[in-house]
């Protein structure tokens, strides 16, 4: 993979152009402000008549613009709505009004790589991606720093598309960090890899288990949360600033040595075997036609799921320490498009 910094990118090129944001939610709001800040003069949030987000975008300063219309005016449109969406956005609004020569913008690979929107070959196809949730792109540009970011080409109708994937990028705050090139397929199908396996469905599942099986066993909910859950951010801290073996250094010995005895036993060959199954579904597109699917049918597995997650203990006992701690809520900044 090939890194970029600031100065390998060129950002008159993202300044000259006509931007459209399409979507002013996590990443959208941080995508906008940070073009602005770095010198993007032209930007409009694109959204339906009506939208709640287009009240926010235009009480930011930003100009806002029916879908259709944005998609005539802009030199780039960035899609940055949910991606169970993008499907119907691009039939509707994009295909029958984006311009021949202008370039069409993903945070995420999904929507190209799975061929749910099928561009035509006369104009650019790239995606930004930082690897972070909008409201950290934002506060670390602020900070003057920047979020690291991924950057792809899968058509390159002008010849000149990786160099605009890259001075967005840089003008977002990547390049202050690291810009790196990738691929549509590697983002979209690592990205969901480790969503499903370890960041949401592998740690989620692994907390609660842990939580049941102290109260199963007797041991007080409140303990059973605080050691299960509450004390994960710690452990997350220190694998963020130090990697693993750094953060095995930062804990007790007692930690170190149950964590290399006892972890190989909940990781086992079956659980990697069921990774590489779970790789396998994704890959060849299996977990994609479900996901549309389901959306498609309103989203009945989802929604259950969402009910019957609200309902576990876990959550009542945390409500109500977290209520003892309202330091920890003061400071809301994730939200649905975090990952």
């Amino acid at each position: 993979m090939r890194v970029f910094r600031d100065p390998d990118a060129d950002l008159d090129l993202i300044r000259n152009r006509r931007v459209a944001i399409l979507g002013y939610g996590s990443q959208g709001h941080a995508h906008a402000l940070n073009l602005r800040d770095s010198g993007v003069e032209e930007i409009v949030i694109a959204c339906r008549d009506g939208s709640p987000t287009g009240a926010q975008a235009a009480a930011a300063g930003f100009a806002t613009m029916r879908t259709d219309a944005a998609a005539r005016w802009a030199d780039l449109v960035m899609m940055l709505a949910p991606d169970e969406q993008q499907a119907a956005i691009w039939q509707a609004d994009l295909a029958p009004n984006i311009r021949p020569g202008s370039a069409i913008g993903f945070a995420h690979g999904l929507a190209i790589h799975f061929k749910l929107v099928a561009p035509p070959p006369d104009i650019d196809v790239v995606m930004i991606a930082p690897k972070g949730q909008g409201h950290g792109v934002r506060a670390e540009f602020v900070k003057g720093g920047g979020m690291p970011c991924l950057i792809a080409v899968e058509q390159d109708a002008s010849g000149n598309a990786h160099a605009l994937a890259l001075s967005y990028a840089a003008a977002i705050g990547g390049g202050r960090s690291a810009i790196i090139e990738t691929s549509f397929r590697e983002e979209c199908e690592t990205d969901l890899f480790s969503e499903q396996a370890v960041l949401c469905g592998g740690l989620t599942h692994l907390i609660a288990a842990g939580f049941e099986t102290l109260t199963d066993a007797g041991y007080a909910p409140e303990l059973a949360y605080f050691e299960c859950l509450h004390e994960m951010k710690l452990i997350v801290d220190l694998l963020y600033a130090h990697g693993i073996a750094g953060m095995r250094e930062k804990i007790s010995n007692t930690a170190e040595y149950g964590d290399i005895t006892a972890g190989p036993r909940i990781i086992t060959d079956e659980t990697r075997a069921e990774m590489k199954r779970i790789l396998a579904d994704i890959q060849s597109g299996r977990f994609v036609d479900k996901f549309v699917g389901e959306s498609r049918a309103g989203q009945p597995e989802l929604k259950a799921a969402r009910v019957a997650a609200a309902a576990h203990p876990i959550e009542k006992i945390g409500t109500e320490l977290r209520a003892l701690m309202p330091w920890i809520g003061a400071d809301k900044t994730v939200d649905k498009e975090a990952t």
